[in-house]
């Protein structure tokens, strides 16, 4: 086991640009004699119909904004997590790596058109307004939300503390939509809670995935074995509605329970997106046993945690079949400003199973 730092590229895991935000940083290196030449054609087709929504559009329309615009298509047809963050978005994504904002306290993503909720954060005005993991949110204070693209949702959702906002909910076994009114507030998000059960058993809460998560489950795991006085019988891991987060600390979080062997391995179209992580000597609790609570909220970074810890045969995997988001973005820094986020590669479990769409399974568990 190691909390020291890791070199990565490939960081960005969670369901992000929601209401809390996880910002990973990467270059992406493509080698000029690997690209192809572009499709002139298709660039000429492009170009004339440029002009002729700048000559006959009824009303006048800005370069930069068609041309931002036409990135977005160009990125939003390929998946939900690509996608062009212009200069306030780079800005909203930095903000949520600081863990303390003004809003909701939900993670989000897009599906259909629509805003759909991952997973509430805990101890947040969404959770305590009973907002549930594969909510709709359709309408902001009363507007539409079809038509917004995801960054612009989530800009609605945030403000200043203390001001209300309205929510229109869409959910599964409720005929109707219904509105749910929210009050803002400062969220700082405490990754990591803990507490004492029966027998000598340690419960520890992980919400989100971020930058200093594994030394905190040390820190919770030595105060722990403090309040019991003895070495602990066994660990609760609980990763119900956890969304993901940074890489890094998945791979602190499954290396704490490890002693040695692959925890995870990312791959993608250039050679550079192969990467291994390795465990390193050391259990926290020294073989104990550890259960590990999953659901449908769970997701991406919180994915590869129950991953490895089942494919290691570390842990018994209770509850319901994880999210299913197996897939790498990279940000880029781009030349005239902005940022490109792109899908690069997808990450893989020690015994080889892609995430993508598929989850983890708690009937997949291997019980001694």
């Amino acid at each position: 086991m190691s909390f020291r730092s890791r070199s990565f590229m490939l960081v960005v895991l969670g369901v992000v640009i929601g209401i809390s935000l996880t910002l990973g940083q990467g270059v992406m290196a493509t080698k000029d004699e690997d690209v192809k030449g572009l499709p002139l054609q298709q660039l000429r087709v492009f170009a004339s119909v440029f002009e002729q929504v700048k000559r006959n559009y009824v009303e006048e329309v800005d370069d930069a904004e068609l041309l931002e615009n036409a990135i977005r298509g160009m990125l939003s047809g390929l998946d939900p997590h690509s996608s062009y963050l212009n200069e306030d978005e780079i800005k909203e994504l930095r903000v949520g790596t600081t863990g303390e904002f003004g809003g909701l306290g939900i993670e989000v993503s897009m599906e259909n058109g629509f805003v759909k909720v991952v997973a509430p954060i805990d101890d947040t005005p969404a959770q305590r307004a009973g907002i549930q993991s594969g909510d709709l949110i359709v309408r902001i204070d009363n507007e539409p939300v079809k038509g917004l693209t995801l960054s612009e949702a989530v800009k609605k959702m945030r403000g200043k503390p203390k001001t209300k906002i309205l929510l229109t909910i869409v959910r599964d076994g409720v005929d109707k939509p219904f509105n749910v009114s929210i009050t803002r507030a400062i969220i700082q998000v405490n990754s990591v809670r803990n507490r004492m059960l029966d027998d000598d058993f340690g419960y520890v809460r992980i919400t989100q995935f971020q930058v200093k998560t594994p030394e905190s489950l040390l820190m919770a795991i030595e105060k722990l074995q403090r309040e019991n006085g003895r070495k602990l019988k066994g660990v609760v891991l609980d990763l119900r509605n956890n969304p993901g987060g940074v890489l890094s600390a998945a791979v602190g979080v499954s290396d704490a329970f490890l002693d040695e062997g692959l925890i995870v391995y990312t791959d993608g179209r250039e050679a550079t997106s192969r990467q291994n992580f390795e465990a390193t000597p050391g259990d926290i609790i020294e073989g104990a046993p550890v259960i590990v609570l999953i659901n449908g909220g769970s997701a991406s970074a919180s994915e590869i945690v129950a991953g490895a810890l089942q494919d290691h045969k570390r842990a018994v995997i209770m509850g319901g079949r994880s999210f299913g988001k197996g897939s790498v973005q990279t940000i880029q820094d781009l030349p005239a400003g902005g940022a490109l986020k792109l899908t690069t590669a997808r990450y893989f479990t020690a015994s080889g199973r892609s995430i993508q769409a598929e989850g983890v399974n708690p009937r997949g568990n291997y019980i001694a």
